[in-house]
């Protein structure tokens, strides 16, 4: 909708205000050939796809659909997992998509996933060449952004064309509020270029609204929209005859520092359960030989599912390293323990696994998922452990009652479903910034 944005503080910059996003442009342009080392590097350590280095410098690998066309960015596998339902309502509007991710598993997460009409890019780095390269080949009448990426040459390389820019499950931690008010004038010029953001939470829209957005609604949080995860029904099948009546738990998404926290969990509930079974799936699979070098340091038995090892009877750990598989092992477990939560880094996304009705465990670091897991919390549908020991006796607990096992993934599973409507929500906020299109294709 070029011509069509709202008018606001940030196209009314004076020369010192743009004089942090003129340097900070002219140092995109200059480092360019220091981006492409970076990227070979990156590519060496499987962090990129090499057959599609030329989109990540704005160089499209398809051509652009007719009609309207909408950009929409979402970081990684959980922000993709959250959008998706949108992608597809906005095709549904007559829109087309271009979704950009960041990672290689996010790319993976979407191959076979996103509706005629949508097409998946890797995001461009933001330096205003390569921006400017994807936007003008794109030319997308709307830009919307998942959760918390800020990036200020793509914002005024989306000013200049007039385009809007939208913040859609909008997530802001007081931490990085504080942040940004460290540097006010820069955050409020910054931010002003937000044309609308649409917070999960009251509290991550008040510190939206603290550093300069004007335009802020609070939409709920899309993770809760999100559909069942699926499982093949056969690898399902094969799996539940091999664990037979094993006590089995998952350790799911987790880090570095974590899995050593899990297995020595693993080798405390095992005292009381001989046959426990342990699951353990790395939030980067690409980690899984690295993961198993630290089961055997251990001195435990290890299947490895991208090695297609069999799980038996003398299995201990289970390692789950493989892509777009995680719901089948939701569905083999009653007790899930999410990573990224016994060290600082943020915690994932309960809503998964709590669909499956599996009781939650968490560490005590969620600050990404706090709206989330308040709510589970609350219904006891999560509990919080703190290190191995914690870890150990809550998990040795579910598989002792099974019953409350069962309750608390009830309550889970509950909650996950009491928490939809944030799609509705936000495609709704998103249309008037459509709306002109929608009418012609009506």
């Amino acid at each position: 909708m070029a011509g069509g944005r709202p008018s606001q503080a940030s196209k009314r910059r004076t020369a010192p205000e743009d004089i942090p996003f003129a340097i900070y442009e002219g140092f995109g342009r200059l480092v360019g050939p220091l981006l492409s080392f970076l990227h070979g590097r990156r590519v060496a350590q499987g962090k990129e796809d090499p057959g599609r280095r030329d989109e990540r410098f704005g160089i499209a690998s398809h051509a652009r659909p007719e009609g309207s066309l909408v950009w929409v960015h979402a970081a990684s596998v959980g922000e993709t997992n959250a959008i998706l339902p949108v992608v597809r309502g906005l095709v549904e509007l007559g829109h087309a998509v271009v979704l950009t991710t960041g990672t290689i598993t996010s790319a993976e997460a979407v191959r076979d996933r996103l509706p005629p009409g949508a097409v998946h890019q890797f995001v461009p780095y933001d330096a205003r060449p390569g921006i400017e390269r994807f936007l003008n080949h794109w030319r997308p009448e709307l830009a919307v952004v998942v959760e918390s990426e800020i990036w200020p040459a793509t914002i005024r390389c989306l000013e200049r064309k007039g385009i809007p820019f939208v913040i859609a499950n909008g997530r802001m931690s007081p931490k990085s509020a504080a942040g940004w008010l460290k540097v006010p004038r820069l955050a409020r010029h910054l931010f002003a270029g937000v044309d609308l953001c649409l917070a999960r939470s009251e509290e991550d829209a008040g510190n939206y609204r603290r550093v300069g957005v004007n335009n802020v609604e609070i939409a709920g949080n899309l993770k809760f929209d999100g559909s069942l995860p699926e499982a093949d029904p056969q690898a399902l099948e094969g799996f539940k005859a091999a664990i037979g009546g094993r006590p089995v738990w998952f350790a799911a998404s987790t880090h570095p520092g974590e899995e050593e926290q899990v297995i020595a969990a693993h080798k405390m509930i095992a005292v009381d359960h001989t046959r426990l079974l342990t699951l353990i799936a790395p939030r980067h699979p690409a980690r899984g030989d690295a993961v198993r070098s630290i089961i055997e340091e251990a001195g435990l038995a290890v299947a490895q599912r991208s090695r297609n090892e069999p799980l038996s009877g003398d299995t201990d750990i289970y390692l789950a390293d493989t892509i777009g598989e995680m719901g089948l092992f939701y569905r083999l477990a009653p007790v899930v323990f999410m990573g990224a939560s016994l060290m600082p880094l943020g915690g994932h996304n309960p809503l998964e696994p709590a669909q499956c009705g599996a009781a939650i465990l968490t560490g005590p670091s969620f600050p990404d998922q706090k709206d989330v897991y308040d709510r589970l919390i609350a219904e006891r549908g999560a509990v919080v452990v703190n290190g191995p020991d914690e870890l150990a006796r809550e998990v040795s607990h579910l598989i002792h009652e099974p019953e409350d096992a069962s309750k608390r993934g009830a309550a889970a599973e509950r909650v996950a479903l009491e928490g939809k409507g944030a799609v509705k929500r936000t495609l709704e906020a998103l249309r008037p910034f459509l709306r002109r299109t929608e009418a012609e294709h009506r």
